[in-house]
């Protein structure tokens, strides 16, 4: 499964979010499995979606044939915009499913990895990381992805900003000593997202 993942700071709220809506008629599009995002809480103005996608080849045929007829309905919204596409790994806890519509809150981290620490860092978010927050109340699913020159995605859906919320304030410290965090990283990034009823596809 392929994971796009677009970030973007908008300008028009409103026209942002009336372009969003054109993006209903993705599930005819061969190889979608679907769509969802919404407003970063700790950033104003910053919207991110997620889609995801069968395989590459499905991906690259929707943006050489439908992807800018949906996508000029948003022309003109918003700017700084950043576009990732990531290999799905690993679920995080169990049966990943691109759906949206029992989590109220995604949480998105984005790391680049030392070249020669790549299989430990896979390894901790198996080991160490999955199963604290498979473990912890609130945590619905999430996936584990990689792109290109040692960079990963770890998405994960909550039932609630505030489990989300008790997740980090009681464990994440503990667990990023755990799993040798800093060692391995070069950059991390990250950010918690109020998804939209209205943007899911």
């Amino acid at each position: 499964m392929l994971v796009k993942w677009t970030c973007c700071t908008v300008v028009d709220r409103r026209g942002f979010e009336r372009g969003q809506r054109k993006w209903a008629g993705l599930p005819g599009e061969p190889g979608f499995r679907g769509q969802g995002g919404g407003w970063s809480r700790l950033r104003p103005g910053v919207a991110h979606v997620f889609s995801f996608w069968e395989s590459r080849p499905f991906y690259d045929s929707f943006m050489a044939r439908s992807h800018d007829r949906l996508a000029v309905a948003q022309s003109g919204t918003f700017k700084d915009v950043r576009v990732k596409l990531f290999d799905y790994r690993f679920d995080v806890k169990t049966g990943f499913e691109p759906r949206f519509t029992d989590a109220d809150v995604v949480r998105v981290a984005h790391s680049r990895i030392r070249e020669d620490r790549v299989e430990h860092y896979a390894l901790m978010q198996e080991k160490v990381w999955n199963p604290a927050m498979a473990g912890s109340p609130g945590m619905l699913r999430g996936l584990f992805g990689e792109a290109p020159g040692n960079e990963f995605l770890v998405l994960s859906m909550w039932r609630s900003a505030a489990e989300h919320g008790k997740y980090r304030a009681e464990r994440v410290e503990r667990l990023a000593l755990r799993a040798q965090l800093a060692t391995d990283v070069v950059a991390l990034t990250g950010d918690v997202v109020d998804l939209e009823a209205a943007w899911t596809v």
